[in-house]
């Protein structure tokens, strides 16, 4: 990453960033079954489809409940429908097992002064009861949602959020975020985008040219401070 500008503050992705989109199911696998790992995959991928159709057409439904769209689509699919289990994984997704790097990334940066925010599709409660049931919720400056603006990311008006939040430059900016398309659109907003790529998959986006790749956030303090914070 340049060290052509001070990085004032780091603002974090929280849906499979911060936190396992994917726990939520892992609690109830013994009860899909087989079916548990493709149904997680499914929930997710619609969940993200969905929000991307809505911005692109200039229509908004707020995330909790493309989330519950999403779920019972994966739960038909893999022949699952069931009541009490789809309310066990609604339950289950506001308090998302955080990462195991997830927090100490977080402590790393606050001990080096740095401060962290949330910038999340999530709906505002969603995001509360998340971040507070991981443990997160002390280690952060602000949660940011996109709900006041009824658009999802990657539109460049959520980003924004962040330099509002903070009174800065993109560029003063670390995004981070382990979704590829999401570090692609905080590149192009003109954030320092940081993609975690945790499945140590090929390159997308072009992000080894437009931003930095990390492994996971076990490397994001020592990438961002103290050395690089000076500029």
């Amino acid at each position: 990453m340049s060290r052509r500008t001070q990085v004032q503050a780091v603002v974090f992705d929280a849906y499979g960033t911060l936190l396992d989109v994917h726990s939520a199911v892992a609690r109830h696998a013994a009860r899909l079954g087989a079916a548990a790992g493709p149904v997680s995959a499914l929930w997710r991928a619609k969940q993200l489809e969905a929000s991307w159709i809505l911005s692109a057409t200039g229509a908004y439904e707020n995330f909790a409940v493309l989330t519950e769209r999403a779920l019972d689509h994966a739960l038909a699919v893999h022949d699952a429908q069931d009541a009490t289990l789809r309310a066990d994984l609604l339950r289950a997704y506001r308090a998302l097992a955080a990462y195991p790097d997830a927090m100490p990334a977080l402590a790393a940066l606050r001990g080096a002064g740095v401060p962290a925010a949330i910038l999340s599709n999530g709906e505002p409660a969603m995001l509360r009861e998340a971040v507070a049931s991981a443990g997160l919720d002390g280690l952060l400056e602000a949660v940011l949602s996109v709900h006041p603006l009824r658009r999802y990311k990657p539109e460049p008006a959520v980003y924004a959020l962040a330099t509002e939040q903070f009174g800065c430059d993109p560029g003063e900016i670390a995004f981070v975020s382990a979704n590829g398309w999401d570090a692609f659109g905080a590149a192009r907003f003109g954030f320092r985008a940081v993609w975690v790529n945790r499945a140590g998959g090929p390159v997308e986006y072009g992000l080894d040219r437009l931003g930095t790749i990390i492994p996971s956030l076990d490397a994001l303090p020592g990438l961002l401070a103290p050395a690089s914070m000076r500029g």
